[in-house]
């Protein structure tokens, strides 16, 4: 017994990561976790990049970090500065964490429609949250432009611009997309996420088309809501939004710059209901022990049908974004799943996770 507890230990201290440098040197190097009940009852190979790894608890610690290192590096913002950001959670989260180790200030707008839970951590960090009313892009009072507004008119300001500034994209190109590629040893079949800046479905999709010459698929996940489905499989013609889903900080009314940088290479784009990430959500947490958000359980969804698409035995993975430590008041509430009317959609034996009243 001794024996294989001493060899079990020598194997783990073989897979050690090694000292960072702070905050940010942590961000990053997550594991791809290959989803065996999942893919073991589908006949394919699903595997979910744990991006709840990274030290803020998102995939958006990636870009807040890449956001802020680019302002650094073109020499934006200096010593003692402010960081703006118009943002619907996460990546507020990400930049509060980056500008604590960093020494900024950091100034939050987002739309007052969020999660209580994301709201008190951010202020828990030091952040100043402003929360303003969700009104469409096109509004002047969007929380986007309310943020780049007040960073105009203070000194030592930056407005990162999460979704526009493609440093989002590309700290993704460097960082994610290598990761997943050499986890996978350049055999993967395809890849697919949703996308609220674009940073990630960009900087990865760009990176796996390089590396696999053309060969490893990348599709878009998209919440009913959005209009980037019908975007790329009309060819390019954007729609009036409509609609509204459970998730928070994906789905889109327009093509970002960030997006922009790789929507005409996308290979397609599928719209997954509510209905299937929230079952797909308690799933994951019954067989996999994975308590995720309602956006990683989406593209999940996503990546079991775009390995139906790409055949029996095919390798597909996507994005496990974020925890549901965040979203748990709402997900796991009868009576919040009983307003949407999702309730009744949960099988009878998942529906014990649903403890708050």
């Amino acid at each position: 017994m001794f024996s294989a507890v001493r060899t079990a230990a020598r194997i783990r201290s073989l897979h050690t990561m090694p000292v960072v440098d702070s905050f940010t040197g942590a961000v990053g190097n997550t594991p791809l976790i290959y989803l065996k009940t999942l893919s073991e009852k589908t006949g394919y190979r699903i595997y979910g990049k744990a991006e709840f790894q990274n030290p803020g608890g998102s995939v958006k610690d990636r870009a807040a970090l890449g956001l802020i290192r680019h302002a650094e590096e073109k020499g934006l913002i200096k010593p003692g500065g402010t960081v703006v950001e118009g943002t619907a959670g996460n990546t507020g989260i990400g930049l509060a964490h980056v500008c604590r180790a960093r020494g900024y200030k950091c100034v939050i707008y987002m739309p007052n429609t969020q999660s209580q839970e994301k709201i008190d951590l951010l202020r828990m960090l030091g952040a100043d949250v402003r929360p303003v009313p969700a009104v469409a892009y096109e509004n002047p009072a969007n929380y986007n432009h309310q943020a780049k507004e007040y960073a105009e008119s203070i000194e030592n300001a930056i407005w990162t611009n999460q979704f526009d500034n493609t440093a989002n994209a590309y700290a993704h190109y460097i960082s994610t997309g290598p990761e997943i590629w050499e986890q996978m040893e350049g055999d993967l079949d395809g890849f697919t996420c949703s996308t609220g800046t674009g940073g990630t479905l960009a900087g990865v999709g760009k990176y796996l088309k390089e590396k696999s010459g053309g060969k490893t698929q990348v599709w878009l996940a998209d919440p009913p809501g959005s209009v980037l489905t019908s975007y790329i499989q009309s060819g390019g013609k954007l729609v009036e939004r409509s609609g509204s889903s459970i998730t928070e900080g994906i789905g889109q009314g327009r093509i970002t710059d960030n997006l922009a940088t790789f929507a005409k290479d996308l290979d397609g784009a599928f719209t997954v209901p509510d209905e299937k990430s929230i079952v797909m959500l308690y799933e994951l947490l019954d067989s996999e022990g994975l308590y995720m958000g309602a956006s990683s359980a989406l593209n999940v969804v996503a990546a079991v049908e775009l390995a139906e698409k790409l055949g029996k035995g095919s390798k597909v993975a996507t994005i496990i974004c974020d925890g549901a430590y965040r979203y748990q008041s709402r997900l796991f509430s009868k009576k919040w799943l009983a307003s949407k009317g999702l309730e009744e959609v949960i099988p009878p034996h998942l529906k014990k996770y649903a403890v708050l009243d």
